[in-house]
């Protein structure tokens, strides 16, 4: 393990000084988390960016895609003690999720340690469909339908949704399966959409993201992403 800066110093990217302002400043990313502190140690795995750029390219990258079980957090690490998704996958390279699902969602989420492959999904500009399916309680009214087809404000700002459409309903339960497409990647997005519209997400699972789904996966279980596949999702622009 050495210290950061001078890693970005022997990757002959800048002098030992200018790395630690570069630090400072936040400008450097480490397995896609913004690191700002000087004393931080890293190890030829680890994959470091500045501004977005990765100096250290010679590491092979690795594409997974995971079935994310219910309470399994979606982070490299966590400070109490709980499984992160990383914990699934068995591999020695240091590997991180790009985006996140919520301690209680399930389903499909994407793991790498390309950042440059991380940055380019998670740019809000390419909008990158997400399909979810929530079990919300009530049944959708004409009004919620209509506020669906239209947008639904979040926080001061609209949230279109793609795609919808009602896949079940259990009068006796009271409950009703939704399955709901959008771009957005706001946190609980999902979530807030139906509280918006006095709706209460029992269960929630992302069953897509872009053009790929959990076939052949069940619940914990994980796969290499395919070359094709990978230059696939570079290519969404």
């Amino acid at each position: 393990m050495e210290r950061l800066q001078k890693v970005i110093a022997r990757y002959g990217y800048t002098s030992r000084r200018k790395a630690e302002e570069l630090i400072k400043k936040g400008k450097v990313m480490v397995n896609a988390q913004v690191i700002t502190e000087l004393g931080t140690k890293v190890d030829d795995n680890d994959v470091i960016s500045i501004d977005s750029v990765i100096i250290n390219t010679d590491i092979k990258h690795e594409y997974y895609l995971l079935n994310k079980p219910r309470s399994v957090i979606s982070s490299v690490t966590d400070k109490e003690g709980r499984i992160t998704v990383t914990d699934l996958i068995d591999t020695e390279a240091r590997i991180y999720p790009i985006g996140r699902l919520d301690y209680d969602t399930t389903g499909l989420i994407l793991l790498t340690n390309d950042g440059e492959f991380a940055n380019h999904l998670m740019h809000p500009s390419f909008e990158v469909p997400k399909t979810y399916i929530a079990k919300i309680k009530g049944q959708l009214t004409k009004e919620d339908i209509n506020a669906l087809k239209h947008g639904v404000k979040i926080d001061n700002r609209k949230v279109k949704i793609n795609r919808f459409k009602i896949r079940k309903k259990d009068l006796e339960k009271e409950t009703c399966l939704v399955e709901i497409t959008i771009v957005e990647g706001r946190n609980h997005i999902v979530k807030k959409i139906f509280r918006e519209l006095h709706h209460d997400v029992i269960k929630l699972s992302r069953v897509g993201y872009a053009f790929l789904n959990l076939e052949g996966l069940k619940s914990g279980e994980y796969r290499k992403l395919t070359i094709k596949e990978i230059k696939k999702l570079y290519s969404i622009k």
